[in-house]
């Protein structure tokens, strides 16, 4: 089980400091969503093998306020998301999970790592190398590496980054992407679709409005990565406390994973910036601003 601590003036803190950042959170530009799993041993109304979820969501690389916040909920129901989020009208990344699509107001992408690793699955199921899932992955490896280079690449005099990406994406990706469908389109009526190939194409093809959207906007990610490496540490931390006792006990974990991870994205050591909290937030009113305690400012006024 998890060890969290459950002090008092971590209590008092917890509500001020992460209603502000899941504030500010929703009203970026874009946020990455995703969701993993945990078990609750003692949940009224469920079984303690029964599974809940740690619903996951993150500002964009580039965003000058990181922020990484997790949310414990029993079920993996579109009412979650949109709970969290509300009337959100941004950017939303996620994968091909239907319930995040139920957010309106959002403009929705398509995680290309996940049709990548369809792919990837593919080749390994294969007992010879090569062969279509090898082709497709060509695809994919071109685009990454059109990725790879726009970030390397300095924008024009007077040229916002954004406005530079989608350029060079219009440019370089959009080919690619072309070439790709059309490679889809060829092999989709060849394959079976109960095999991991079948399922990568059919899946890829089913995505395809999601997929290739991000090379109409230059803040617009191309996948879900960043906040999947967020979950892995998560993820790793779960394979050594493997449950929680209860739900207040997941509920805590949520809190201690979304703060510790918004530090790190901050590049703030998680110890210094809970002391500097802890001192500060008792001496102010209730309804103060505490803009200034968040994680991405603690480093600036250090």
């Amino acid at each position: 089980m998890m060890p969290v601590a459950h002090g008092g003036k971590l209590r008092s803190f917890r509500a001020p400091v992460l209603g502000a950042l899941k504030l500010r959170l929703r009203s970026q530009d874009v946020i990455h969503g995703d969701e993993t799993t945990v078990q609750v041993l003692k949940e009224e109304g469920k079984a303690p093998t029964s599974t809940s979820y740690m619903w996951a969501y993150r500002s964009s690389e580039d965003s000058e306020q990181p922020i990484v916040l997790f949310d414990y909920q029993p079920g993996r129901g579109q009412e979650h998301p949109q709970a969290f989020l509300g009337d959100y009208r941004g950017i939303l990344m996620s994968d091909g999970y239907t319930a995040w699509r139920t957010l309106k107001g959002a403009t929705h992408l398509g995680c290309m790592a996940h049709a990548r690793r369809r792919f990837a699955d593919a080749l390994k199921a294969r007992k010879k190398q090569g062969g279509p899932p090898a082709q497709a992955l060509k695809f994919f490896d071109q685009l990454y590496r059109i990725e790879r280079q726009a970030r390397d690449e300095i924008p024009d005099e007077g040229e916002t980054q954004a406005s530079y990406m989608r350029r060079f994406r219009q440019k370089h990706s959009v080919p690619v992407l072309d070439a790709l469908k059309a490679w889809l389109d060829d092999i989709a009526p060849k394959v079976v679709p109960d095999t991991k190939l079948g399922d990568a194409v059919s899946y890829t093809l089913n995505q395809w409005e999601y997929l290739t959207r991000y090379v109409e906007d230059g803040r617009m990610p191309i996948d879900n990565n960043l906040l999947e490496r967020d979950i892995r540490v998560f993820a790793t931390g779960r394979k050594s406390w493997l449950f929680c006792d209860t739900v207040d006990g997941a509920r805590a974990s949520a809190v201690t994973y979304s703060l510790m991870l918004t530090c790190r994205a901050c590049g703030v050591e998680p110890l210094a910036w809970l002391r500097h909290v802890l001192t500060e937030l008792p001496q102010r009113p209730h309804d103060a601003d505490i803009d200034d305690l968040l994680p991405f400012n603690f480093e600036r006024q250090a």
